[in-house]
C-alpha cells in the first residue's frame, strides 16, 4: 500500500473502539478504528474531530508488539 492510498481513506465509515487500557479517568484516552480494509487508524477520543494517525495492519501489529516488549521505553 502506499502513502497515496492511506491519505485516501474514508475514515466516515470508521468503527471506533476505546482502548482498554485508557481506563474511565478521563484522561490520555485513544481510539482505534480496525474495520477499515487494508488500514488501522488511531485518535485522541478527547478530539474526535482532530487528527488521526494511520497505519498498515503491519505497522500496527509492529507497534503493538513493540509496545508490550517494552521497546518504546
Amino acid at each position: 500500500m502506499d502513502s497515496k492510498d492511506l491519505t485516501a481513506a474514508d475514515l466516515l465509515k470508521a468503527d471506533w473502539k476505546k482502548s482498554s487500557r485508557s481506563g474511565n479517568n478521563g484522561g490520555q484516552c485513544v481510539e482505534v478504528a480496525g474495520n477499515l480494509p487494508e488500514l488501522v487508524a488511531v485518535r485522541d477520543s478527547k478530539n474526535p474531530a482532530g487528527p488521526v494517525l494511520v497505519f498498515t495492519p503491519g505497522e500496527w501489529t509492529t507497534f503493538l508488539g513493540d509496545v508490550k516488549t517494552g521497546r518504546l521505553g
